[in-house]
Order: C-alpha cells, then structure tokens, then sequence
C-alpha cells in the first residue's frame, strides 16, 4: 500500500470518502504481493493495483459496494477448473483480498490519516 499512500493521503486533506482493498493473503503463482494496493474513491477514480489487471474490475466493485454499505469484506479470488470463465487468477494461484471502506465521518479516520501520512513520508 506504500506505493498509493501519498496519493490516499491527499484523498484524506481532500476529505473524501474511499475504501482500499488490499492483498493480505497470496498462495501459489500471484501477480501481486500482500500490501500491494487499490483504493476507490465516492467519485469512482481508483488509484493502485491489487493484481495487475485480472481481478482489478471485481476489486473495483467490491470497494464501490464497501463505501456504500459500509462493510469491510474479505474475499478470495482463484483459478478455478470448475468455472474457468468467472473472475479469477489465470495464472492458478489465490488471493485474499480486504476491502475496507475510509469515510470522512469515521471514528478510525484519524488513525488512518496518520498512517497514510507516515507511509507518504516514506
């Protein structure tokens, strides 16, 4: 998530509402490690990557759906024999995926301001 902090922090002084969804678990052959990153704001742009393009569209949803209901969800996406055409991992791993909304009015947001801007400050 490092890599998209000093642009989230931003987010944050802007005072806009998003969600992140981060990889915090990987098994087999995966595009991305955990931390790698991708945040949605309520406008809809999206900054990061979570598994460099095969999943992306359904993480995309999934943190549009976070900031409207206001869960945090955690998701599993793989390759799957079964349903080879459904959302998943081409190249035969998994990811584990946690989806957590960042809204302005949120008790917690402090906290995640003060980290997103010690992770800008490197």
């Amino acid at each position: 998530m490092l890599d998209i902090a000093e642009e989230l922090n931003r987010w944050v002084a802007d005072g806009r509402d998003f969600a992140v969804a981060t990889v915090v678990a990987v098994g087999g052959s995966a595009p991305r490690q955990p931390g790698a990153a991708l945040a949605v704001d309520a406008e809809g742009t999206a900054v990061g990557s979570v598994s460099g393009g095969c999943v992306e569209g359904a993480v995309y949803e999934l943190c549009r759906q976070a900031l409207e209901d206001g869960e945090t969800v955690l998701e599993r996406f793989g390759y799957s024999d079964d349903d080879a055409f459904a959302v998943g991992l081409t190249c035969g791993g998994v990811i584990d995926i946690l989806v957590t909304p960042v809204r302005a009015d949120d008790p917690v947001r402090p906290v995640a301001a003060a980290a997103l801007a010690a992770g800008a400050r490197g």
